[in-house]
């Protein structure tokens, strides 16, 4: 499919992704892309999180593309769970691009205000679309083993970043052209 016959929803993680952000460039740069807001980015709750991004799902008026990170990439695989077993959507999703989903029993999460339902109601099944769940070996909340369980549970392609932090502006990932190329690859699989 051609990104123009797409609603490409981008769901920030904790804080929201500031300018510099790879998702804050693409939602500029992709014509029909855009990021799923929610009412407080400092204290999540998986809840109006989730029920934000099926919202925007039920007003896409084309096929839809979750583009989710650290947080957001959980939030988003959660509402992808519930839109499948909801019927909600009418089964607009049609792909999931995941990046840098938080083990939420890592120790560096310890410290933030993150709704405890986020790790309760993670999906524990297949999310029965095409998708690509992108990791970095050295990501400070997420070791290499827990993104190969998680993209083996939610039966998504596991993208090797290889030592790249948390893909995000920090590690040096504002426009992340090899995401954009990684997400190409999955744009010709719907």
């Amino acid at each position: 499919m051609r990104i123009s016959d797409l609603d490409i929803l981008i769901v920030p993680g904790l804080g929201g992704s500031g300018p510099d952000h790879w998702q804050n460039r693409w939602g500029q740069k992709l014509s029909t892309a855009r990021l799923v807001t929610q009412a407080d980015w400092e204290r999540p709750r998986r809840e109006p999180w989730v029920s934000n991004i099926l919202r925007e799902i039920d007003a896409s008026t084309r096929p839809v593309v979750l583009i989710g990170h650290s947080l957001g990439a959980l939030a988003a695989a959660s509402a992808l769970a519930e839109h499948g077993r909801a019927g909600q959507g009418g089964g607009k999703v049609k792909a999931a691009f995941l990046v840098a989903p938080p083990d939420l029993s890592a120790a560096g999460l310890a410290s933030f205000p993150i709704d405890s339902a986020f790790k309760e109601k993670a999906p524990q099944a297949a999310l029965q679309v095409p998708g690509v769940l992108v990791a970095s070996r050295s990501d400070p909340f997420a070791d290499w083993a827990f993104a190969e369980r998680l993209a083996d549970v939610w039966a998504l392609d596991l993208a090797d970043a290889g030592d790249a932090g948390h893909i995000n502006a920090e590690s040096g990932h504002g426009p992340w052209p090899e995401g954009l190329m990684r997400l190409a690859g999955l744009f010709a699989k719907i």
